[in-house]
């Protein structure tokens, strides 16, 4: 019943990107994360998987008698959310073992221990949803209304019944839990290729060093101020990612093909409306999502020619959209961060701010990059009984400011809802989880243009938040775009090679960029970038960062606003969890994300950014 937490943690021993930066001087235990708080150590864990193993014979005897009697059922219940905590504890612990040092094989080892568990435990419980569902509405609802213990279970019972046409029997979903572990092929090859095995190029720039470009080096070079440097390290980038072209295309095909065959098996038009089913999402969103985005491109235009002007060039190019807006020796130890951040959060109240407080005294957070560490920041909050855990790689800027204002927007969110929650209704799919996140980064950067010192220092807020409603938004969305258009190709059964693959995604990349306009140039072997992106291999997962950025901005700012109810409908919204369908608890709170509204608020406030560096740049010209 709890799919997306069990969907999340079973891709635990999935490959992933390292840090490639130095030990950070501040990096001591004060600043790591204490997983003491979730196991002693291995020997506790192994004896609760231990114990967790054990489990899976006990809920088999509940197959075929879920609905034997009241008793019975509630039982079987109880066993199955005992069973999925447990595991949830033991694959944090397993995860963030693995990546505090991805150099040490003892945390690849418990990580894939994890893994097979979640397969066993998938397998073990796969008779609940078409059991539920031979039960039907009728049973349920007396068994629900002569225990009310039992009304825990009812938004995820309710859920599994609205999904009576798209359960298979019991012999046939036991089928497909059995081939959770052999339908990952595509995914597992891109990470090994992506991250291990790829031979990546060489490149000397102008100063005179030499550098390979893997995925660290380009995301790192890509921002350095010399121009010809840039060109030199996107052109040997995407070259390598071009003469793999042919092996990608195959790679991803192949998921697209397993993504639409699922939708089949499932009695499904097609691969969005199997995706967005999961949790009640209209179609609607996504599509409005997209158009409204196409409709409004000559705001990003705008952005890019803006951009073109602060970094003094007429000829703007694809390369040219890294380097940072402004320059200056601008530095936030974490101390500072976290004050920063917890002044930011006020206006979400007392009980926010001081549980805030609180938990960043307590070792939740992994702070400082170091060798083998795992790269890149994230938050779990599957310890329930414990408290979310937070990984950074914070470098004492403006960016790592923002991502723990982001992080510690999620780490909220759980925490709330773990609190207000039982545990099977606690976890929160990502369609909200994206909310909480954002909603905090437009707090942090309220608060700090407000104790700005100087214009170039607004100027480095004003243009990190121009550039994030780029990269979670526009960019998002255009990725969205590009997902919608391949995955219909292939549920018509239309056949799609790299070289196809890399069209369309150019002639996206070139529309949303302004090739044809004259606002960017875009070189054709930019176009593989499509292979680059991890998150095409999660369906149609990627739009929700877009639809999230749209709905934070809204939230936070009518509750900086002081309009009425609106920080009650915000917090709700946090401290609800997974305990009903996302959409309509956002729409309930007052944002409908099928419709205009909210996007047009996204490109009203990037207009009201870019009006007010435009209006610091005039000044300084005077």
């Amino acid at each position: 019943m709890k799919k997306n937490l069990i969907a999340a943690l079973i891709g635990l021993a999935f490959a992933f990107p390292v840090s490639s930066y130095a030990n950070h001087p501040n990096d001591t235990e004060a600043y790591r994360w204490n997983l003491q708080d979730l196991y002693q150590d291995r020997a506790a864990w192994d004896l609760d998987a231990k114990k967790l193993e054990a489990q899976f014979p006990q809920l088999l005897t509940c197959s075929g008698h879920l609905g034997d009697s009241l008793p019975k059922f509630k039982s079987c219940l109880d066993l199955y959310a005992d069973i999925a905590k447990r595991y949830s504890r033991l694959s944090t612990y397993a995860a963030q073992f693995r990546d505090q040092d991805t150099g040490n094989n003892a945390g690849q080892d418990l990580a894939q221990t994890a893994d097979i568990l979640g397969s066993k435990f998938e397998e073990a419980s796969s008779f609940i949803r078409p059991e539920v569902l031979n039960l039907g509405a009728k049973k349920i609802d007396g068994y629900l209304a002569k225990d009310k213990s039992l009304s825990i279970y009812r938004h995820p019972l309710n859920d599994i019944l609205r999904g009576a046409k798209h359960t298979l029997d019991q012999k046939a979903e036991a089928l497909i839990a059995t081939f959770s572990m052999a339908t990952g092929t595509a995914s597992a090859v891109y990470s090994t290729l992506s991250n291990a095995d790829m031979p990546w190029p060489k490149v000397k720039l102008s100063n005179g060093e030499e550098v390979v470009i893997d995925q660290a080096a380009y995301t790192k070079y890509r921002a350095v101020s010399n121009r010809a440097d840039r060109k030199l390290v996107f052109d040997a980038f995407w070259g390598k990612w071009k003469e793999f072209e042919r092996s990608y295309g195959v790679t991803f095909y192949e998921q697209l093909k397993r993504d639409s065959t699922y939708a089949k098996v499932r009695n499904y038009p097609d691969s969005l409306t199997h995706a967005l089913d999961a949790n009640n999402l209209p179609r609607a969103v996504y599509d409005t999502l997209i158009s409204q985005t196409q409709a409004n491109l000559p705001t990003l235009h705008r952005y890019f020619k803006l951009r073109a002007r602060m970094l003094g060039v007429n000829d703007l190019r694809y390369y040219d959209i890294y380097p940072p807006l402004v320059s200056g020796d601008f530095k936030y130890s974490i101390t500072e961060g976290v004050k920063y951040m917890l002044e930011s959060v006020k206006p979400l109240g007392e009980d926010y701010t001081k549980a805030m407080t609180k938990a960043t005294t307590e070792r939740w957070m992994d702070v400082y990059p170091r060798a083998r560490k795992r790269s890149g920041a994230y938050m779990t909050g599957a310890g329930y009984d414990v408290h979310p855990y937070i990984l950074l790689n914070y470098n004492d800027d403006y960016e790592s400011l923002s991502t723990l204002g982001h992080e510690w927007g999620h780490a909220m969110h759980s925490y709330l809802a773990n609190k207000a929650q039982p545990f099977i209704t606690a976890d929160y799919p990502t369609f909200t989880a994206e909310i909480a996140s954002t909603t905090n980064e437009v707090f942090l950067l309220d608060h700090m243009l407000k104790i700005a010192k100087s214009d170039d220092e607004r100027l480095l807020y004003l243009g990190s938040a121009l550039e994030n409603l780029r990269g979670t938004f526009f960019r998002q969305a255009m990725f969205a775009d590009f997902e919608r258009e391949v995955h219909a190709k292939v549920d018509k059964g239309e056949s799609l090679t790299g070289e196809g693959l890399s069209q369309i995604y150019g002639g996206i990349l070139k529309r949303y960029h302004g090739d044809q306009e004259g606002i960017m140039k875009i070189d054709d072997v930019y176009a593989t970038e499509w292979a680059y992106i991890p998150h095409f291999y999660t369906r149609f997962y990627v739009f929700q960062y877009a639809t999230s950025i749209a709905a934070g901005s809204m939230f936070a700012d009518e509750v900086l606003k002081g309009t009425p109810g609106a920080r009650d409908n915000y917090l709700n919204i946090l401290k609800t969890g997974g305990a009903a369908y996302p959409y309509q608890l956002v729409k309930q709170a007052g944002v409908d994300l099928a419709s205009p509204a909210p996007y047009q608020a996204v490109f009203k406030r990037m207009n009201s950014i870019m009006d007010q560096i435009e209006g610091i740049l005039a000044k300084k010209r005077q």
